[in-house]
């Protein structure tokens, strides 16, 4: 059993708890929180819990071989560097860092010392996101040309990060996975509107290179709650709507055939296809639980997860430049 303890009970952690207690070959067997309050939930939740509210305890635990960490972003590279050094396998809520000479040292701390970086991508586990991985590798969406993806809402305003480091690291992560590669190069624009400090309203622009362009929206100040990611290919196109309850994703056979000879292209050459739409079966296990299996998994068989350090610091690296091209007013920035 591989004892694991969850730092931070707010939002996210009792989450975690909740699914290492029901993962098989997973022991939760502490949560650290400086709120005493939260910690009496946790005990009230789980009565043979341990408790407490100094990290180290958890690291001086010889029966805990791993940490999965829920804090605010800023804590995020202190509590993973200590938990490495001390010999746990880290599980990290998203993003991995807020900067990337952090994010690149805890990846090479966690080589070193030979245990498992995971970072807490949790919709690359999700059924949806796992079949639009499925379909690209088969090559039924045929080349990539475009993804375009909206995740707006009223709210929730965070105080340490903006809404690009808020919400983007969700579709980000999202896209990595599918494409396997960091993008050439990429503008944002943000304004601010609750505070002059914090972004509310984003727009990220990213070239992958190949002919591959992607669209971000981020907000925290739209009326409506939207989810949504269209993936377009040379041979089909599919659109993922996560706040769909029976049809998450609709894959749709429609598209252009361009004449095969460059010297007579022209609109004449240019041929519409409408084809079927089908919306393929998908599982309805949590993605949480598929990710705190992946986790145990690779702690025992020494394996890197999906969601490895390595993928976290891409994510973290396309955030620094979209901050960084906001704070240049939309200036184009290469990665």
């Amino acid at each position: 059993m591989i004892g694991i303890a969850v730092i931070g009970y707010g939002y996210w952690g009792p989450n975690l708890a909740r699914n290492f207690a029901e993962t098989e070959g997973a022991a939760m067997m502490m949560v650290c929180d400086a709120d005493p309050r939260r910690l009496a939930l946790a005990q009230k939740r789980f009565p043979a819990l341990l408790c407490a509210t100094d990290f180290e305890e958890a690291l001086r635990n010889p029966d805990i071989a791993a940490v999965a960490i829920a804090t605010p972003v800023h804590t995020h590279y202190e509590l993973t560097k200590r938990a490495i050094k001390a010999g746990k396998h880290v599980l990290v809520e998203k993003p991995l860092t807020s900067r990337v000479d952090h994010a690149e040292e805890l990846v090479m701390l966690a080589e070193r010392h030979g245990v498992v970086l995971m970072v807490d991508h949790v919709f690359v586990y999700s059924p949806p996101v796992l079949k639009m991985k499925e379909l690209v590798a088969q090559g039924r969406l045929g080349k990539l040309f475009f993804i375009d993806s909206v995740r707006i809402n009223l709210g929730l305003f965070q105080h340490d990060v903006n809404v690009v480091w808020d919400l983007a690291p969700h579709d980000l992560s999202i896209v990595d996975f599918l494409v396997d590669r960091l993008p050439v190069s990429l503008s944002a624009y943000g304004g601010t509107h609750a505070d002059h400090d914090i972004e509310d309203v984003a727009y990220l622009n990213l070239d992958y290179g190949d002919g591959l362009i992607a669209n971000f929206h981020v907000n925290w100040l739209s009326p409506v709650k939207v989810r949504q990611m269209i993936v377009g290919g040379s041979e089909r196109g599919l659109i993922y709507n996560d706040l769909h309850v029976d049809e998450k994703i609709k894959v749709y056979d429609r598209g252009i055939d361009v004449g095969s000879d460059p010297n007579q292209r022209s609109r004449a050459q240019i041929s519409y296809r409408s084809g079927d739409v089908w919306s393929p079966n998908l599982s309805t296990r949590e993605p949480l639980s598929r990710m705190a299996e992946d986790f145990i998994t690779c702690i025992k068989e020494g394996q890197k997860p999906v969601t490895n350090g390595e993928s976290g610091l891409r994510v973290v690296k396309i955030l620094d430049a979209a901050q960084r091209s906001i704070k240049s007013r939309s200036g184009r920035v290469n990665i």
